[in-house]
This record gives structure tokens, sequence and C-alpha cells, in this order.
């Protein structure tokens, strides 16, 4: 039995993942080192915020000033936790030229239900102009940033 836990920790680090981490040293460094933090929305500060489906039913209004990541997650996923130390280094990265939002599904069980979020993580991806995009799944790194240069900042690749 004391074996354990030294054994889990020996896998987490061969295996690299960063959910067996305890997540507190990672949010200590991201408030030391970086302006932009990931912020949690409820319900209504996503409607102030990225989109008041409420007043806009039918007309996508995104309502931020720079385009944005929607991560609807849980704190029991594993692909969310091994997720979220990733998304902490993309605010940090492109800290001044995105948002990126974070969504408990199992606190704001109906703003998830209005955006028909039946596998976690989802990302919502939203330009500043235009329609927003849905991926499923923790991605790599590189895979996310892709997507925020092509889908969020227009860059041509």
């Amino acid at each position: 039995m004391k074996l354990i836990k030294p054994i889990i920790a020996a896998l987490c680090l061969a295996l690299g993942l960063n959910a067996c981490a305890n997540n507190k040293e990672s949010k200590n460094q991201n408030k030391k080192g970086a302006n932009m933090e990931i912020v949690h929305l409820t319900k209504t500060e996503f409607l102030n915020k990225v989109y008041n489906y409420e007043a806009n039913p039918n007309d996508w209004k995104y309502e931020g000033d720079k385009p944005c990541i929607v991560d609807f997650y849980a704190t029991w996923c594993g692909p969310c936790k091994a997720l979220a130390p990733v998304l902490e280094e993309l605010a940090k990265e492109y800290d001044g030229k995105i948002y990126i939002y974070k969504v408990d599904v199992d606190k704001e069980e109906e703003l998830a239900a209005t955006f028909g979020i039946r596998s976690i993580p989802t990302l919502l991806w939203i330009p500043k102009d235009g329609k927003p995009t849905v991926t499923q799944g923790a991605m790599p790194k590189t895979e996310l940033k892709k997507m925020i240069d092509e889908v969020l900042l227009n860059a041509k690749p």
C-alpha cells in the first residue's frame, strides 16, 4: 500500500500527465508571471462578455473586444485537467490578443445545455467578427496554437 503513491507519481512523470499534478503550483505561477489569467464564467458573466443569447436568440453577436476561447469543462474530467495547464500557457503567450474563458458544466448546467455540450472538454472558438467554431476533446498545444492563429487571429500559415 505504501508503494502505490510513489508508483502513481512515477507513472505520471513518465507519461507526462499534468492531470496528476496538483494544480495549485501552476495557478501560483500564473498569478506571478502573467497579466492574463483564465477567467471562470457564470451564466451572467457569459451573457455580458461572450454572447447574450437571451437578448439575441437568433443572431450571433459577440460581446467581447478581442477573440476568445471558451472551455466547457468539469473538475472531475481527466482530459479537462490535462488541457488546463496548456490553456494557462496559451493565456500567457497570447496575453493582450485573446481571452480564454472556462465554464464548469456542473455549475452552469443551463449554459452547457443551451450550447448542447454533450462531451467535455468542448472548446468554443470565437473570432472578433464572424461565427464561432467548436472542437471537442483535449488537443495538443501545437493544434491549439494553429487554431488560435488561423481561426481567431486570422493569421495566414
